[in-house]
């Protein structure tokens, strides 16, 4: 764990090349220091995704910059319509699940989506940790839910009376819409996940109660 971000970093310079636009989505530690790292050697654009209504992806737009990346923050809703210029996208993630998908913060499902149709490769930076034996049957068995306010304040009044306002914290990307894990012991495509699973789990420790 204490080598994880150096690891992962270290990796940059073989997927991120000079000239390249990346787009990517909020903030992810992984993916700021990743970044960052090439950063160091290769000028490169990047278009970060604002990730509303958190706004992770301010901050890291603004950690960017100030590493002299050229850096460029846009809207969720504007994902789709500069994907065509995109060279790879870039994201991180909460938990890899044991079929190749992923839970990541909601919004990275319009983006992994947006890059099927466009033919976009994407990267998922993530370490090993966050690998898990658990299959997605019910999506909302593990999504967590914030309050609407974010999305439709309170101070609107009547509105709130006649909507269900939804707020999820993740969502799940399926592993057709993911090329590569980039991890701390290398890069995996999805339909590898199920060996790094029988490496790094017991059968007894598949289900735990």
């Amino acid at each position: 764990l204490e080598s994880l971000s150096s690891n992962l970093a270290a990796q940059s310079l073989e997927h991120i090349h000079s000239d390249e636009i990346i787009m990517t989505y909020g903030r992810s530690k992984s993916v700021e220091n990743f970044l960052l790292e090439v950063g160091k050697r290769r000028k490169f654009q990047v278009m970060v995704a604002e990730a509303s209504p958190v706004y992770g992806g301010h901050d890291l737009a603004k950690n960017l910059a100030a590493a002299g990346i050229n850096t460029l923050v846009i809207s969720d809703a504007a994902v789709f319509a500069l994907m065509a210029r995109v060279n790879k996208v870039i994201i991180g993630c909460h938990a890899v699940t044991a079929n190749g998908g992923l839970i990541a913060p909601s919004g990275s499902m319009l983006m992994a989506a947006a890059a099927k149709h466009h033919s976009t490769p994407v990267f998922v930076v993530t370490g090993l940790y966050k690998l898990t034996p658990v299959y997605p049957e019910n999506h909302d068995h593990f999504n967590l839910f914030g309050s609407p306010d974010p999305i439709v304040p309170f101070a609107d009044g009547g509105i709130i009376e006649d909507i269900d306002a939804v707020n999820p914290f993740f969502d799940y990307v399926p592993p057709n819409l993911v090329n590569l894990f980039i991890t701390n012991a290398g890069g995996h495509p999805p339909s590898y996940i199920y060996r790094l699973l029988t490496e790094l789990y017991d059968q007894e420790d598949y289900k735990l109660i």
